[in-house]
């Protein structure tokens, strides 16, 4: 078969479901922290959806939506209404779900990216929002099938009834690489605003994608698949490549791409049909009679405003003029709020401490910030852990740095003081005395490691001698371990350099 010729535009959209964090329920007066909760712990007839209840409009997530639908620069319309959405799913109690429809509380949005990194293209991408409404959200099947003669599901009703708020964007994403950088982007935002936890292990951030191809210079939408189950950013990205090359092929083929709604299945890295895809008229939606409409005042909006945080991408401007660190480190550690913390913090930890042998603030801003995105960024993701469980604090990170900057210990040593802290949650002062993590600056203790060193590494010895002045890095290497870090590289160096220069001039 002959590959066609013709060139496909990607066109994405997203649909994300955010569980906010709120204390109580959407509708009802159940705890909202239903994740460690047993089973159908997290319930009452409101949730459970029995006769005779009426619920009850939650108002910190009415604000929390109204929050984000700013922050992404939404007109908030001055009316909005609850809708009945009806689909026969197990999963969900009443046989409908109290939703959204025609007058979300967030309309006519967009969030900006960056341009791609490695492109000459300085304009940031815009993201059209298309809403941002409010649901309530659907209990949980846990699905029993290792055994195939006695399969079966239960439900669990904790999850029912927390406020999900969903944000769906216009079908603006071209590429996978621009969907993933749409979600961390506002996930970033959602953390910041402090309206959820975010967490996609658990279901707090959820992604349901819809993707089609067309030819380029079309004008004219594809046949669209939906993408539900993808857990991550990763998987979210892995799926619409799938998907990409699915639907081209599917084309190429001379075969039509048929609406439905696919499932991401992690483990074989491809996209299954689940059903076909459901349209609006499909879900008969309809006012929910049980509550009232919602009159949004523009003064409470504008006291809302007022309140919003400083976002990533102004504190990440903040970084680099306030501290003069480049953008590239600024964006990094301002992708998640809890990094950010920590940096600002270990620096105005330091600049308060008023130590006179403190390096200039912009120095230690610059040490500190490759201190977080080097080594503390490396044993985080060893333990598999965040900035909120860490047991090293801002206060012991600058300890470390002021350490390291008096000479009382080298780099070397420093990066072994760190792993102490990490573990133990000892300050590195304290680590320091009782290991005895001290730098060795006398060259009379010195001297023995560096001749060592030489004679067991003829080879450098031999390089050097031969010209190349680059074999003492090698054996400076070889020194710091023999002395476990703890000798000054700089009395090293020169050791080593005068050592070699005396065998030269002897030989």
């Amino acid at each position: 078969m002959v590959k066609s010729a013709t060139k496909y535009e990607t066109v994405i959209g997203l649909e994300v479901h955010v569980q906010l964090q709120t204390q109580s329920k959407m509708f009802c007066s159940c705890r909202s922290d239903y994740q460690a909760a047993d089973a159908n712990t997290r319930v009452c007839p409101v949730c459970l959806g029995l006769p005779g209840t009426l619920p009850v409009i939650n108002r910190k997530a009415v604000e929390y939506t109204i929050m984000t639908g700013l922050a992404l620069n939404c007109r908030i319309p001055g009316f909005s209404k609850f809708d009945r959405k009806n689909y026969p799913y197990p999963d969900l109690m009443k046989g409908y779900q109290i939703s959204q429809y025609d007058l979300p509380l967030a309309v006519e949005g967009f969030l900006e990216l960056d341009a791609p990194e490695g492109t000459m293209d300085s304009e940031r991408r815009r993201i059209g929002i298309t809403r941002v409404h409010l649901e309530e959200d659907v209990a949980k099947l846990q699905h029993h099938l290792s055994d195939p003669s006695d399969s079966y599901s239960l439900v669990d009703v904790n999850r029912s009834g927390v406020p999900l708020m969903e944000v769906v964007s216009e079908p603006d994403m071209r590429s996978p690489e621009e969907a993933r950088e749409y979600l961390m982007t506002l996930h970033s935002i959602l953390q910041y605003l402090g309206v959820s936890t975010g967490n996609m292990q658990d279901g707090s951030f959820r992604c349901d994608a819809n993707i089609s191809i067309r030819p380029e210079g079309s004008e004219e939408f594809g046949t669209r698949s939906e993408v539900k189950n993808m857990n991550s950013f990763r998987s979210v990205f892995q799926a619409l490549q799938f998907e990409v090359d699915r639907q081209r092929k599917v084309v190429e083929g001379g075969g039509k791409v048929v609406q439905e709604t696919r499932g991401w299945v992690e483990e074989r890295s491809v996209t299954v049909s689940q059903r076909s895809k459901e349209q609006a008229h499909d879900y008969r939606y309809f006012p929910e009679p049980d509550l009232p409409p919602l009159s949004i005042d523009g003064a409470w909006v504008e006291e809302i405003r007022g309140r919003l945080p400083e976002l990533a991408a102004q504190r990440r401007e903040r970084f680099v003029r306030q501290f003069a660190i480049p953008d590239y480190d600024a964006a990094l550690l301002t992708n998640s709020k809890g990094m950010a913390d920590f940096f600002e913090e270990t620096v105005v930890k330091k600049q308060s401490s008023g130590a006179d042998s403190a390096p200039a603030p912009q120095e230690f801003a610059k040490s500190a910030s490759n201190w977080i995105l080097g080594d503390l960024s490396r044993l985080m993701n060893l333990d598999n852990g965040d900035v909120a469980g860490l047991k090293v604090t801002p206060a012991h990170l600058a300890e470390l740095i002021d350490l390291v900057e008096d000479g009382s210990i080298s780099v070397t040593m420093a990066k072994t003081v760190l792993e102490d802290a990490f573990s133990s949650g000892d300050s590195p002062v304290k680590i320091v005395k009782e290991k005895g993590y001290t730098q060795i600056s006398d060259s009379d203790s010195v001297k023995p490691a560096v001749a060592e060193a030489i004679a067991a590494n003829p080879k450098a010895v031999a390089d050097y001698m031969g010209g190349k002045d680059t074999a003492t890095r090698f054996l400076v290497g070889q020194v710091m371990k023999i002395t476990k870090g703890q000798a000054k590289p700089e009395l090293v160096n020169q050791l080593v350099v005068s050592m070699l220069d005396d065998l030269k001039e002897n030989a």
